[in-house]
């Protein structure tokens, strides 16, 4: 776990090495599906110069550099707001926002059922704003001849039936369909429980064929897991013939690894800002912040910061700072309308 302190003595360091992403600037108004229509809807006043205060925010390692990333440039306009941003995992995340611990909860997947009733529960009321799209990066290492695996060709690597698989070849024991893998050494190395990451890269690519095997819908328990993006990578390029998944803005220009395609039905798709943006590319999810409506109406700090991460320096500028791709104008406008509306 990463923290982030951003206060008026000092401005934040693009160059923090604990979960944030690759710069990959100019990806700025990539498309994405939805919320077409949906009305430009402005946003309270914004920042004058004259606010103090404090926000805390905790949850997704993904998320997290896009709201370090609105903090800094936050800070030339609000000197005096203090903004602390943290990443354990969008689930953690979930359970300190739902004890009212913190003022904005980051997450890589949309809230569950679950977590949503435990903060009724505590009468936590909030609000969903998505801020960018991110596509989840299946990678190898760049010495492996693999160039593209199936949705089955990764249930059987790394489902909850491959539990004690050494080979990439025994992926084709399972009686998948399956491609030709080869009898290679499978060291696996992927996000953990405590990640959104982990939820979204289960339920896009893993869900439905353990759902139609009646297997539960996880992964195999023996690999190495790690809620650090940079470990996972670090693991991956440690072995020519690895496997692993991080988000895609961690991936994009990491040395000593291979960007796999994935076949999600269509046919193999390599992962970029168009295919993510597009839904052309598999592997790919929404990101969001959520944020108390109780400590916005109480916190002027917290309602300018997130007034700010509305504006087109929010989600546009910091989004495609950090490496992911914005929203369409359309779903910026649904964005802000929730955010207006609360």
């Amino acid at each position: 776990m990463t923290t982030f302190a951003l206060v008026a003595a000092a401005c934040g360091n693009d160059d923090d090495d604990g979960g944030a992403a690759p710069d990959m600037a100019g990806q700025a108004d990539a498309g994405d599906t939805g919320d077409d229509g949906a009305q430009e809807a402005p946003v309270d006043e914004a920042p004058s110069g004259s606010i103090s205060g404090s926000v805390t925010i905790s949850g997704s390692s993904t998320v997290e550099p896009i709201s370090v990333r609105v903090a800094e440039l936050f800070e030339d306009v609000e000197p005096d707001v203090q903004v602390t941003v943290d990443g354990p995992g969008t689930g953690d995340g979930f359970k300190l926002f739902c004890e009212g611990e913190t003022d904005i909860s980051d997450a890589s997947r949309a809230i569950k059922d679950s977590e949503a009733e435990d903060c009724a529960a505590n009468g936590i009321e909030f609000v969903e704003l998505r801020v960018g799209i991110d596509g989840i990066a299946v990678m190898t290492g760049e010495g492996n001849s693999v160039e593209c695996v199936s949705f089955n060709d990764i249930y059987g690597l790394v489902g909850p039936e491959s539990t004690g698989f050494g080979s990439w070849s025994d992926a084709g024991t399972l009686g998948l369909d399956t491609s030709d893998l080869p009898d290679a050494d499978l060291d696996i190395y992927g996000p953990g429980e405590e990640s959104g990451t982990f939820d979204s890269f289960i339920e896009i690519v893993l869900e439905d064929i353990a759902d139609e095997r009646g297997q539960d819908a996880t992964t195999r328990p023996d690999y190495n897991a790690n809620a650090d993006d940079n470990v996972i990578i670090q693991g991956i390029q440690s072995s020519d013939t690895s496997f692993g998944w991080v988000g895609f803005a961690f991936a994009a220009h990491a040395s000593g690894v291979k960007l796999l395609d994935v076949d999600g039905g269509d046919g193999c798709m390599g992962a970029n800002a168009d295919t993510i943006a597009s839904g052309e590319y598999p592997v790919s999810r929404s990101l969001y912040i959520y944020v108390n409506k109780a400590k916005a109406a109480a916190n002027p700090a917290l309602v300018a910061y997130v007034d700010y991460y509305m504006s087109d320096d929010g989600l546009g500028t910091a989004v495609s700072d950090v490496g992911y791709v914005n929203l369409t104008d359309d779903a910026k406008g649904a964005t802000r309308a929730n955010w207006a509306g609360r």
